[in-house]
């Protein structure tokens, strides 16, 4: 039976991971702790996707979870199996699967397991990680548990995923406050070359242009020296596309 007390310190609040300060290891390890407690299983470790798509530990209840998972975490086991196929994966007894996964197998008996069950953490078609659940007796989790881990994981995406596309937008707000702070500082170089070498707008900031990717620079950082008077007008007063050569002569 799936316990129906709530012992404190282990709920997974979804509403924490909209704050401002949100904890994603603390909030792991919350998780992996309710996993443990509702589920009566033994040990629970927790598995993300990183950029190149292998899994890596990110939380765990004991170090025998840790371990079994760290020996073979992105390259075999039923963790990794549940994360590509975006499905529950089960072994009741680990030692009749050890053709199945010849690595992950023996480390799982080494941390003193003998059954497991990962589920994926996924919101549609999204997999991000995967939960194990280890149990030191043989046998298969019941449908009811399974569908519990599986709600508990599925709540956690939904918080882990909503932070990463907040910290993109925030990267995007960045990106777009730096791109308008450069088109200013842009906009005053053009006005202050035209004036000092007498041409248009549009040559200066061609000639801008042109000297930033002759001396690998950043445009905005030549129009700020432009600005302030850092870089020598002479430098950039030879006509755009004219080469080193032109210069010398």
């Amino acid at each position: 039976m799936v316990r129906e007390e709530r012992p404190p310190r282990t709920s997974v609040d979804p509403a924490s991971a909209m704050a401002a300060d949100f904890d994603i290891v603390d909030f792991l390890a919350v998780l992996a702790e309710r996993h443990a407690q509702l589920l009566e299983v033994d040990a629970t470790g927790l598995m993300l996707s990183d950029l190149d798509g292998r899994l890596q530990v990110t939380a765990a209840t004991g170090e025998e979870a840790r371990d079994g998972l760290d020996r073979t975490g992105g390259e075999e086991g039923p963790w990794l199996d549940c994360f590509r196929a975006g499905r529950p994966v089960a072994s009741g007894d680990v030692e009749a699967d050890l053709e199945r996964w010849p690595r992950a197998a023996p480390a799982i008996l080494d941390a003193g397991f003998r059954s497991v069950t990962a589920l994926p953490m996924r919101l549609h078609d999204e997999v991000i990680g995967a939960t194990a659940l280890f149990r030191r007796r043989p046998g298969v989790l019941d449908g009811g548990r399974i569908a519990v881990g599986q709600a508990l994981g599925d709540v956690a995406t939904v918080g882990i995923l909503y932070q990463r596309s907040l910290r993109e937008q925030h990267a995007l707000a960045e990106q777009l406050r730096t791109a308008l702070t450069s088109r200013i500082v842009i906009e005053q170089a053009k006005g202050v070359l035209a004036a000092r070498l007498g041409v248009g707008v549009d040559e200066a900031f061609a000639r801008m242009r042109s000297f930033a990717r002759g001396n690998n620079r950043r445009l905005a950082e030549v129009a700020a020296a432009v600005v302030d008077n850092a870089v020598s007008v002479r430098d950039l007063a030879f006509p755009a596309g004219r080469d080193d050569g032109d210069r010398a002569r």
